[in-house]
């Protein structure tokens, strides 16, 4: 039992027996020998076993040395944080696709794994999975035994849990030390994670290759939809054999081309095809399949299972996509921020800190697993997107050659009028569509919310007649004055500049957006600060230097197609603003919310207020600047809406609302300093039709995909607090008994909270009666003026009413009542014009057919002509008549223009009448002859008229160029007058009008304009 025990000793009795016997005694010498022999080579082996045992040991230890002795919750952490893609949503839960990122993953559970892809990994890549505690000796010395003798055959010899590590805590770097690590590692996270975990991570982390948009995918879930487009849990023999065989070249066998090339050629396929039947072999051998599903696998097409090649949907949606995942990157920077104890405040003062979050944001944006759910409605948003494409009206596209930088080759780059619009839901600020431009390949700019562009006469009812309510300076039909002024060198201009329509009423004024008008009103309250209305509103881009100037009422501002059409869902909703926000919430891959929008209304204007101008706006689209829009929608709407165009046609913006939605858009080109609107609108149409036109074909779109949203029966309510009153239409004060007489009494709203019409009319009281119009503006007429150009039964207004309304620019008061005037038609300034100096100029004369005609004097003082025939008047005419008289009879006409002051200026050109001639005549039988000449009408008079008195006149001063003072007949100027004339007038006024503004006024021939 002893020697059994001693194996040495049992040894060494047996070969004592062996020497004493027969043979032994023979051999003992030489048995002798080779027993020494072998004791030593055994004992030099151990020897050597031991010390390269040792060695390995030491060397193993060394290279796992710097290892850290990670816990338990260190591990996991390290293995369960592994990168997922986060996915963008539209409104209502409706997909829109993944995040781009470098790598694109989905988590599942193992629950959710076909068990033929289990089977098909174990049977892969790891047989004896569920025996060893994380390594396999045998693979590992096998692996060793290769690459020392750098077989070219390399088996491999790493279990799922050692690739597990690799990916999650190690790098792929191919060294000793790693591998080292590798196994420590494996070995020890067996004792802190069960099988299932383990396998569930793996099927989450490997690699596989590409997808059907040319992404790189990892995890098994990622690959079943990339690859066929199904989960899983769906996946049959053959498919799950197909990924299960990818980890081992990704690349080489998956079956889709990178960056959306597509699928590969059949050639190409082969290697994946082949590996997958490698696997299928692995499994049948490995006892996982049957011989018949073997049999029935490998001959499975596998190609008509992959997905057809798709768009990403940065691809198929890039300004959507790329505009939710710079606003989550906001959002997630100022978490993050937070966090760390750090003021989100604070990221907008320092640039540097800002930057560092956002990187931080957009890591975790890209690879944080999170749901991005956007408040773009799908529908809603593809209508805009056909709409933009469908419209032919933009404008003419520009072409640019350059020089391609790298081929310094020649290139054209096309310079198209682009757009930017958007669609905000009132009541809750929320972005239900937008159109970020016209192409994303030819400019990736977002027009709709990163574009910052002056925003025109857009501003005015946000930034002058609502706060001009609000402050109690008006109703919504006050007398606005629409007079050109001056201010320190600059002279505002309306859509038309030659064009200034005096006192209009409020709501015309805004329907028609008159320039003059605004800057007049808003000089009335710019010491209040009005621009604070917009600050509440979110138009952040006023500079200090730019506050309340005089001519911001023009659009001198800047803002995104966001923010203006923003400002005005205040309007809409009872003067409220919420902020518009495209991000309704974000959760993170379990499920929580991380971030959940929350609105908080700031109150901008009273609801009185926001009504009254909605009801001001309403007749924008009726009487005003947006018919063409009101006439190309096709269907009836609740709509108020203010256009703006600036200067150059740089810009040009609609923007409109009803009581649900708010919808703003905008064209321009992106070079506004190079390119124009206005460019070829011969082809195109006036650039504000234009806007106008899509705006309209924007809002039929809603209405057909989503009815409900936009709401077309919703109707404006009128609050408590918005009255109706009477007033007088000049003044916007209290009826007067002189006003009623003048036929100008009005009624409109007004806010009750902040003014009504009580103080009594002060407007009348000025001269009046006696009244001449030159250019179209009435002034009193001088004692010198010629009474048959003088009308009587105008009412004279008084000079302190004038010097108030003009207030605090100033200007002509004539200017308040021009021969267009909207209100006081018969109203004539109580400033007296005394003309310009010298005689006027004299106008052109012509005949068409038997009507001689005129053009009107360059003179703005004129206001009248005398026609002559032969030397004798034969007609008077007023100015702003129709410049034409009958010219049948034979003669010489021409004709001369009439001043104020009664001075008559040269002849025009004479234009001669010839008789008709006589038709020969036969003598009736039996009768005498008869003159068959000319008839009655063109036989010279027989009593001819008296002639002018030639004696010429005084002339003006040369010095001074003024008219002369005194009794003169009225022509002062150095040409003889006419011969056969009256004398001008009696000349007794002073002759020294300042002239100031006597080119302001028109002829009341042109149409109304648009006014922006």
């Amino acid at each position: 039992m002893e020697s059994k025990k001693n194996p040495f000793k049992y040894i060494e009795e047996k070969v004592d027996e062996f020497q004493h016997s027969k043979w032994g005694k023979r051999t003992r010498i030489s048995s002798g020998v080779v027993w020494n022999l072998l004791l030593l080579f055994l004992i030099t082996f151990l020897v050597l076993g031991v010390f390269a045992g040792s060695v390995g040991a030491g060397y193993f230890a060394s290279l796992v040395a710097k290892e850290p002795l990670r816990t338990k919750d260190e591990m996991r952490q390290a293995i369960f944080t592994y990168e997922e893609t986060s996915e963008l949503y539209f409104a209502d839960g409706i997909y829109l696709g993944k995040v781009n990122a470098d790598i694109e993953r989905r988590e599942t559970k193992l629950s959710e794994v076909s068990p033929f892809l289990i089977d098909a990994v174990f049977a892969t890549e790891d047989e004896y999975f569920g025996e060893h505690g994380g390594i396999v000796p045998k693979a590992i010395f096998r692996g060793l035994f290769q690459d020392v003798t750098n077989a070219s055959s390399q088996t491999g010899g790493s279990t799922l849990t050692q690739q597990l590590i690799k990916n999650q805590i190690l790098t792929n770097e191919v060294s000793y030390e790693r591998k080292a690590k590798e196994i420590l590692l494996a070995m020890r996270l067996e004792k802190f994670m069960d099988k299932n975990e383990i396998l569930e991570a793996y099927l989450n982390i490997i690699p596989y290759g590409r997808n059907a948009m040319g992404q790189n995918i990892a995890g098994v879930e990622t690959a079943a939809e990339g690859l066929f487009g199904i989960k899983a849990k769906d996946l049959n023999l053959p498919q799950a054999a197909y990924i299960a065989g990818l980890p081992q070249a990704p690349f080489l066998y998956t079956p889709f081309y990178a960056g959306g090339g597509g699928m590969k050629e059949p050639e190409h396929l082969k290697p994946g095809i082949e590996r997958m039947k490698t696997v299928l072999f692995r499994m049948k051998e490995t006892e996982y399949i049957t011989e018949e599903q073997y049999n029935e696998a490998v001959v499975y097409d596998i190609t008509k299972d992959f997905k057809q090649p798709e768009q990403r949907a940065t691809e198929r949606y890039p300004f959507l996509t790329h505009e939710i995942q710079r606003r989550t990157v906001e959002i997630l920077s100022e978490i993050l921020a937070e966090k760390d104890g750090i003021d989100p405040a604070r990221l907008e003062q320092e640039k540097e800190l800002r930057e560092k979050y956002e990187i931080m944001a957009d890591r975790e944006m890209r690879n944080g697993g999170y749901r991005i759910h956007s408040t773009v409605k799908k529908d809603l948003y593809d209508e805009f997107q056909n709409v933009k494409d469908s419209f032919d009206l933009y404008g003419h596209t520009f072409v640019e050659k350059t020089i391609d930088p790298e081929t310094k080759e020649e290139k054209e780059e096309l310079k198209p009028v682009q757009v930017g619009s958007m669609a905000i839901e009132n009541g809750s600020g929320r972005i239900l569509a937008f159109v970020g431009g016209r192409d994303h390949q030819i400019e990736a700019m977002n027009h709709a919310t990163q574009a910052y562009r002056q925003i025109g006469s857009s501003v005015k009812p946000l930034l002058v007649y609502g706060p001009a309510i609000e402050y109690g300076v008006i109703g919504a039909g006050s007398p606005v004055p629409d007079v050109w002024l001056t201010y320190k060198g600059w002279s505002p201009k309306n859509f038309q500049s030659s064009r200034q329509y005096g006192l209009v009423p409020a709501r015309e004024a805004l329907a028609n957006s008159y320039n003059l008008a605004a800057v007049r009103l808003f000089g009335k309250i710019r010491d209040q600060d009005p621009t604070q209305f917009l600050d509440k509103m979110n138009y952040n881009r006023i500079l200090d230097k730019e506050r309340n100037v005089v001519s911001a009422p023009l659009g001198s501002y800047t803002a995104s197609v966001e923010q203006n059409t923003g400002g005005f869902t205040a309007l809409a909703n009872g003067g409220k603003f919420v902020k518009p926000y495209m991000i309704e919430k974000i959760e993170d891959n379990e499920g929580n919310v991380v971030f959940q929008q929350e609105s908080e209304p700031v109150e901008v204007y009273s609801p009185q207020t926001a009504y009254m101008v909605t009801d001001m706006l309403r007749d924008t689209p009726k009487i005003g600047t947006a018919q063409i829009m009101r006439n190309n929608l096709n269907f009836n709407l609740d709509i108020a809406a203010k256009t703006g165009t600036t200067t150059g046609y740089k810009d040009v913006w609609l923007v409109g609302y009803n009581p649900n939605i708010t919808l703003g858009v905008w064209l321009g080109y992106d070079n506004e300093k190079k390119y124009k609107l206005d460019t070829m609108s011969n082809t195109y149409g006036p650039p504000s039709a234009r806007v106008n036109k899509l705006f309209a074909r924007f809002m039929n779109g809603m209405n057909r995909v989503e009815p409900e949203i936009v709401g077309a029966g919703a109707r404006f309510q009128q609050p408590e607090g918005v009255v109706s009153r009477s007033f007088c239409g000049i003044s916007g004060l209290a009826p007067s008994a002189a006003c009623s007489a003048a036929g100008l009494i009005r009624s409109d709203l007004f806010n009750a909270n902040k003014f009504v019409p009580n103080k009594a009319d002060d407007s009348f009281g000025g001269a009046g009666g006696l009244y001449v119009t030159a250019q179209g503006v009435r002034y009193q007429a001088l004692a010198s003026t010629p009474k048959e150009f003088v009308k009587s039964g105008a009412a004279g207004i008084s000079k302190d009413f004038a010097d108030r309304m003009l207030a605090p620019f100033g200007g002509d008061p004539a200017g308040l009542f021009p021969q267009n005037s909207s209100l006081g038609r018969n109203i004539v300034s109580a400033k007296k014009y005394e003309g310009v100096s010298g005689a006027p100029i004299a106008p052109g004369a012509a005949l068409s057919g038997s009507t001689l005609t005129w053009s009107r004097s360059a003179s703005p003082d004129v206001v009248g002509y005398y026609v002559y025939r032969n030397g004798s008047r034969i007609a008077s005419v007023a100015d702003g008549g129709s410049y034409s008289v009958n010219a049948s009879s034979p003669g010489e006409y021409y004709v001369v223009a009439v001043d104020i002051t009664g001075q008559i200026s040269g002849r025009s050109n004479t234009v001669s009448v010839q008789a008709a001639k006589p038709e020969a005549t036969t003598p009736a039988p039996g009768g005498s002859s008869t003159d068959q000449g000319g008839e009655d009408a063109q036989k010279p008079d027989k009593k001819p008229e008296k002639k002018p008195d030639e004696k010429p006149e005084d002339k003006p001063d040369k010095d001074t160029g003024k008219k002369p003072d005194g009794n003169g007949n009225g022509n002062g100027g150095n040409e003889k007058p006419p011969s056969g004339g009256n004398n001008g007038g009696n000349g007794n006024g002073n002759g020294n009008g300042n002239g100031n503004n006597g080119n302001n006024g028109n002829d009341g021939s042109e149409s109304p304009d648009d006014g922006d």
